[in-house]
């Protein structure tokens, strides 16, 4: 279920340029703007149910467009390898849609790739094009009528005229005005643009799901240096969550909206979208670059970057973490009370002992520690085999981390004094060698939360314990860093493979 602040609204009244601008766009959400494009000329005079193809025709007939050729149809995926573009005369595009319009209508039943596949070439052979179910396969996609960096790919600037940009873009500095253009349903693949989009439909109708920039992790987007690197690598038509076991969760994080004929959507850059587009769809859509890209310095691109992988692996660290504490007292004191004694301890709090001591004695080897913690007993004198610090950085699969984790920071704090009167060498071998990088988390996290609730004559008598217990003090803060360390290290390592698509080993 999507946050509430990233609901998608609907707006009847069109607002005016301040207000896009002020109260909108800012919020980087998308929105939807009903009867946006009624007063266009191409409102009516598109509309293919009302001659819209004949006008077209006559109007951009000689222009030469680029058509998307799938073999997927009805699904159009971004990357090349799934698609060809193909020059296409706009004209035999216009027959096309009407064959397959009077196909519809006499019941024609809609194609199947699989079934009719493509002739072989068709470069001289345009007519090839309208034999069968092939209409199916060709989508005549983002085709330039306006473009400012690239002026000579424009194919159909005459289209302009009817078209006016909308009042609330009237400040911006447009990038480009595109067609889309289908005869049959078509489905994109899920894709986000690095520009503000205004998709506006002229005629038909179209679906749209999307989700936030922060859903990437569950869309794995394609790696950043490919060629398609804004897209999903999820394919939309078969799912495998062996392969994309994230993917399950996507759908919550996803809104949709049913865009008709008039209505526009605006699309902040970032944002998630797959788009299914009824049969004889028309739309136009207008990019521009969002303030924030525009007004990016170049010299500060390295800072950005790192303040960006630093929050997104703070974030990622917390997730690493979630997990409920079914051990926690909510009655908090700001001092430490009671003794050290063991029949001082809460139930939950010598139960987590008791696990422990159990957990060391299985790993470490310490011949004489008692399995019971209800003795006193001393272990000083216990032998104990080093053992290597497990690699473990999720916490429902460490037994160490899991009991820290669930104690409440006063609570932990009593067990370990504890330990210190009566288990020191079962501590010192907990802490040196049982301690794996989601334990050292843990750990030091449990003792910044303990530092906020006792004043600093008790913080620096329980460090002092504590740190007490080890011969080498400057050891355990190494092991503790390094472990720390180590699970940052991890937690980047996640960032770049779910946000970029960048496996490290």
């Amino acid at each position: 279920m999507a946050e509430e602040y990233l609901r998608i609204p609907k707006i009847d009244a069109i607002p005016s340029a301040q207000q896009f601008t002020s109260l909108i766009e800012p919020k980087n959400v998308p929105a939807v703007f009903h009867g946006c494009i009624n007063h266009w000329k191409a409102f009516s005079n598109w509309n293919p149910s009302t001659g819209g193809l004949d006008y077209l025709k006559e109007l951009a007939g000689s222009s030469t467009v680029e058509v998307m050729l799938s073999r997927s149809a009805p699904v159009f995926y971004g990357d090349i390898r799934n698609h060809e573009r193909v020059q296409l005369p706009f004209a035999t595009f216009i027959g096309h849609c009407k064959d397959y319009s009077l196909q519809s209508k006499v019941g024609h039943i809609p194609c199947s790739s699989e079934e009719k596949p493509l002739p072989e070439t068709f470069e001289t052979e345009e007519d090839s094009l309208l034999v069968g179910d092939a209409s199916c396969q060709i989508y005549l996609a983002q085709v330039p009528i306006m473009n400012i960096e690239k002026e000579e790919r424009v194919q159909l600037g005459v289209l302009i005229e009817d078209i006016q940009t909308p009042q609330f873009l009237e400040t911006k500095t447009l990038s480009s005005i595109n067609l889309w253009m289908n005869s049959a349903q078509t489905r994109s693949s899920t894709h986000y643009d690095p520009h503000h989009n205004l998709l506006c439909v002229v005629a038909g109708s179209k679906q749209v799901d999307l989700w936030p920039p922060s859903s990437s992790p569950f869309l794995y987007p394609m790696q950043l240096y490919g060629e398609a690197s804004n897209h999903s690598a999820v394919p939309i038509d078969k799912v495998d969550l062996s392969v994309h076991p994230r993917a399950e969760h996507s759908k919550k994080y996803s809104q949709r909206v049913i865009l008709h004929a008039g209505d526009a959507l605006f699309i902040p850059e970032g944002w998630f979208h797959q788009v299914d587009s009824e049969n004889l769809t028309v739309a136009v859509n207008f990019w521009w670059q969002s303030e924030m890209m525009s007004g990016m310095l170049e010299h500060m691109d390295s800072y950005y970057l790192r303040r960006i992988l630093k929050r997104l692996t703070d974030k990622e660290m917390n997730q690493m973490l979630c997990k409920s504490s079914p051990c926690v007292n909510n009655k908090l004191s700001h001092e430490p009370s009671g003794g050290n004694t063991l029949h001082d301890l809460e139930p939950c709090v010598l139960r987590s002992l008791h696990e422990l001591v159990s957990i060391v004695h299985e790993h470490v080897n310490a011949a004489d520690l008692r399995s019971a913690v209800g003795s006193s007993a001393d272990v000083e004198k216990t032998s104990h085999k080093k053992t290597v610090t497990s690699e473990l950085y999720q916490l429902e699969d460490d037994p160490v981390a899991s009991i820290l984790w669930a104690l409440e920071p006063l609570n932990l704090q009593k067990m370990f004094l504890a330990m210190v009167d009566h288990f020191p060498r079962t501590l010192e071998a907990l802490v040196l060698h049982l301690v794996s990088p989601v334990g050292a988390e843990v750990l030091t996290r449990k003792f910044e939360e303990m530092d906020q609730l006792i004043n600093e004559e008790n913080r620096n008598e329980f460090y002092k314990a504590f740190y007490g217990v080890f011969d080498d003090q400057f050891a355990v803060m190494d092991v503790l860093l390094n472990g720390k360390e180590s699970f940052s290290c991890q937690a980047f390592k996640n960032v770049l493979d779910k946000f970029l698509g960048v496996k490290v080993q």
